[in-house]
């Protein structure tokens, strides 16, 4: 007979195990609850920037009316190339940060030379208030575009609130220029001054900086050894000044219709000048015929208006495009595919550093590395490498300039097109090339070299801290910058920086083919505009960009400009970084990064740190620890 078992009581826990086991219970539920909100979040995030994007597009397809006016108005600083990447970019426009605002000259130049050629385009109008000071050289390429623009016979329209000399530059290509009431024209010359600091690092701080150097005009490392500048720098800096600034004056006289003498005079004679207009600065540029009118922005947009075609729902009430749209119609009529041979350009931009950069930076790995992906391309048949450089790292230099030479050994031909600056470095990785192009504005030479040494053993004996010890030889130790130089280890720099100007002057003549004596002559740390350089033997020809490109294209044979397609190697971004940069760069997005504080988080971590004119000090103690003497060593082709 089957008797029926009964049920078991329930184990009663232990208080303590069940305080414990709820607990990690209460803990699971927490976590799975946090990941579903950040998993719908993220979800939630992905849809709406999906159609962000969608509208995007579709605003970008939208078609050009007819007797459309393309309105410039460049924000920030005109460069080669972005400094930060997309996504920092529009999250800091999206935060209200315009501090790190830039322009590429190319998309500007683009935007010009289409606009010039559009049918749909009736009128340019520049707006010029937010364009911050750039170098001159970009600025006269920037002018000779809408030189052309205005040649074809498209009405070129200048309005600003303000105006400094950069601004005015462009602003002066106009037919016609207005300016507000309560605005000025301020040309006031070329300046260059710089603060020293032996006084504070060696008898405040007592840090002693000691200078190897080869070129009495290598004035670089000045600052940190003098109280003022010397003699040598005085008189370098204002010949290539006064050169450049002659050639800017000459340029506004002829787009103007003045006398360069005038306008000299009208700055000479400043304080007298606003005077006898009564202090009001707008109607002194008008009597110096700086400007076209006064008039307020309602007053310029009311003639725009009169000009161009009525649109309510336009900013301004006129028919038109702004600059960033218009980049946008040109991107979308691009063809997807191109099967031309390719002239490839490279962009050497910033100050010259060793390893692998982002873009917008010179790296000797990274930059290395697309001058490589050029040569590997069978579709690249010829290299333009645009330099703007003030100089930097010897090697990172070299490795750069070897990979010149790796192309030209390829059989692809290398032409370098200098923008604001191609000095010491700059000029050491364009030397080697087939033809260097250069405005007549541009920086260049500065061909010297300077080794630098920081020593704190003064500063730590004011604080009582001493160095001793021992080492096997006179040399174990000799770079620690807290023990005093010794001169055994000053002589041993100073060969080295001889032997590194003996290779710069060298391989400037081989490149060149000039004497050693002749390139010597122009070297020395010496610094030239580029009609200076020209006249030298260090730039072969005067132009731009396009003149650059149109070169490379002849000596590969390629044919006229139809025949072949430019292109820019470049680091490229991710897939996310694209979509991610196009959402934060959207309305929706922009207000969502506005109000949270997502976009300040982010931004916070990627932009680019700012470079700091002492940061040799900064890190000379990288290598300290694990028992590593503290060292530090500047040998560099740098600055000017």
């Amino acid at each position: 007979m089957n008797q029926t078992v009964p049920p078991l009581p329930p184990t009663r826990r232990n208080p303590i195990a069940a305080f414990f086991i709820g607990l990690w219970d209460v803990m699971n539920f927490t976590r799975r609850l946090i990941l579903n909100v950040l998993f719908f979040g993220l979800l939630f995030f992905i849809l709406v920037a999906l159609v962000v994007a969608a509208g995007m597009g579709a605003g970008a397809s939208k078609s050009l009316q007819d007797r459309t006016t393309l309105v410039i108005a460049p924000e920030g600083r005109l460069v080669e190339q972005y400094s930060a990447d997309p996504v920092s970019r529009a999250i800091a426009k999206s935060m209200g940060d315009t501090s790190a605002e830039e322009i590429q000259l190319r998309d500007l130049i683009r935007a010009i030379d289409a606009a010039r050629e559009d049918k749909k385009i009736e009128r340019v109008v520049l707006e010029l208030d937010k364009l911050q000071p750039s170098g001159f050289a970009s600025l006269r390429e920037v002018a000779g575009a809408l030189q052309q623009l205005r040649a074809s016979g498209k009405q070129l329209v200048a309005y600003s609130e303000s105006m400094g000399q950069s601004q005015y530059l462009l602003a002066a290509q106009a037919d016609e220029v207005y300016l507000d009431p309560m605005g000025a024209v301020l040309l006031e010359g070329l300046g260059r001054y710089r603060q020293y600091f032996r006084t504070g690092l060696q008898d405040k701080l007592g840090v002693d900086v000691h200078l190897f150097k080869v070129g009495e005009y290598k004035s670089a490392a000045e600052p940190y050894v003098l109280d003022a500048a010397s003699p040598q720098a005085k008189e370098a800096d204002l010949y290539w000044m006064n050169d450049v600034w002659q050639r800017y004056l000459g340029d506004i006289a002829k787009a103007r219709r003045l006398d360069p003498a005038q306008l000299a005079a009208g700055i000479d004679t400043l304080p007298e000048g606003i005077a006898a207009a009564g202090g009001d600065l707008a109607k002194f540029a008008l009597q110096q015929k700086l400007v076209t009118a006064l008039k307020t922005r309602e007053e310029f947009e009311d003639l725009m208006v009169e000009r161009g075609v009525a649109d309510g729902d336009a900013d301004g009430g006129f028919r038109n495009i702004d600059l960033g749209s218009y980049l946008g119609q040109l991107d979308a009529r691009r063809s997807p595919v191109d099967s031309r041979p390719q002239v490839a350009v490279v962009v050497a931009a910033g100050e010259i550093s060793g390893g692998d950069l982002p873009a917008g930076r010179i790296g000797g790995e990274s930059t290395s590395a697309l001058l490589r992906e050029a040569r590997d391309d069978n579709d690249v048949k010829a290299v333009v490498l645009r330099v703007d450089s003030p100089g930097g790292e010897v090697f990172a230099s070299e490795q750069i300039r070897r990979e010149v030479v790796a192309l030209q050994a390829a059989g692809k031909p290398v032409v370098v097109s200098m923008g604001d600056l191609a000095a010491s470095g700059g000029y050491w990785i364009s030397m080697n090339a087939d033809r260097i192009y250069a405005d007549a504005s541009t920086i260049t030479g500065s061909i010297g070299i300077f080794g630098m040494v920081p020593n704190v053993a003064r500063a730590l004996d004011k604080i009582g801290v001493h160095t001793d010890g021992v080492g096997t030889t006179r040399f174990a130790g000799a770079f620690d910058m807290t023990k005093p130089l010794d001169p055994a280890v000053g002589q041993v720099i100073q060969s080295v920086i001889d032997k590194g100007y003996a290779d710069f002057t060298g391989r400037v003549a081989d490149a060149r083919k000039k004497p050693v004596e002749a390139v010597d002559e122009v070297a020395r740390g010496r610094v030239w505009s580029g009609a200076q350089a020209k006249e030298r033997g260090l730039v072969d020809a005067f132009g731009g960009l396009k003149d650059a490109v149109a070169d490379a294209a002849g000596r590969a044979k390629l044919g006229a400009g139809d025949k072949y397609r430019v292109r820019y190697i470049e680091k490229p971004a991710t897939p996310f970084a694209q979509f991610l940069g196009g959402f934060a760069g959207s309305r929706t997005g922009a207000w969502m990064l506005s109000e949270s504080g997502v976009g300040r988080m982010v931004l916070a971590r990627t932009m680019p740190e700012v470079d700091a004119q002492l940061r040799f000090v900064e890190n000379a103690a990288r290598e300290q620890g694990r028992g590593t003497p503290v060292k530090a060593l500047a040998y560099c082709f740098c600055g000017f």
